[in-house]
């Protein structure tokens, strides 16, 4: 009897570090409040992650997004 070897494969893992940025510096490069981004994100106009010490951080690309759209 041939035996296959049992394989899992998973997604790719593409870690965001150095492509975050904290609440503040979010509300600066938007020029509005950090309430306002804290909105935006329960609205799912910015986009975040979460680091290992449970820190959420604002995902840079959705602030590009957001900064291009006005």
């Amino acid at each position: 009897m041939d035996v296959q070897p049992l394989t899992y494969s998973q997604p790719e893992f593409h870690p965001q570090v150095g492509r975050s940025v904290s609440i503040e510096q979010a509300a600066q490069l938007l020029g509005v409040s950090r309430r306002t981004v804290y909105y935006r994100i329960r609205d799912g106009r910015l986009r975040t992650i979460r680091t290992l010490g449970g820190s959420q951080r604002v995902l840079l690309d959705s602030v590009e997004e957001m900064r291009a759209i006005g």
